[in-house]
């Protein structure tokens, strides 16, 4: 039973402390923000668009969104800031040889690895997994690593 006279409880045991604050997986948060539509929450699929604030975007998904004018519907908070499609940049992504994520693994009984990426930089090399960091040119949408572009030191894009 408890608390029937035999025992005294002591303060620790009747006060509760402060709650731990949860930390976030990095993990988990580096596949969402790299491999699922920053809106839709979908799997990135081509094409694919990005803001100035580096976000990852369906294209679909931001038409839908532009074109969504109801009132009763709340701006999401991701894409507030896109008020046209002249506020994202199409990208031009490399893919990446040695990835096979959607061809093994249609019934789901396969291991699926996160942290090889469905994109490469086309200079260096390096996956776009979110281990490094990724910049794209506003005027053509080409996507290199920061690694490559340190390397390279135009201003030019290499295509």
């Amino acid at each position: 039973m408890g608390c029937d006279g035999g025992t005294i409880p002591k303060r620790h045991e009747l006060v509760k402390g402060p709650r731990k604050v949860e930390k976030v997986d990095k993990v988990a948060e580096l596949v969402a923000r790299w491999f699922y539509c920053a809106l839709s929450q979908e799997k990135l699929r081509r094409p694919i668009v990005a803001c100035e604030l580096g976000r990852l975007y369906n294209k679909d998904a931001i038409i839908e969104y532009l074109l969504d004018k109801s009132p009763d519907k709340t701006p999401m908070e991701s894409a507030s800031h896109i008020k046209s499609i002249k506020n994202v940049t199409e990208l031009q992504l490399v893919d990446n040889p040695a990835w096979c994520g959607d061809k093994e693994s249609i019934k789901g009984d396969k291991y699926d690895d996160l942290q090889s990426a469905r994109f490469i930089c086309p200079v260096v090399g390096l996956e776009m997994n979110g281990r490094h960091r990724f910049c794209f040119l506003r005027n053509c949408g080409c996507v290199f690593s920061e690694r490559a572009l340190k390397e390279i030191k135009a201003e030019v894009c290499h295509k």
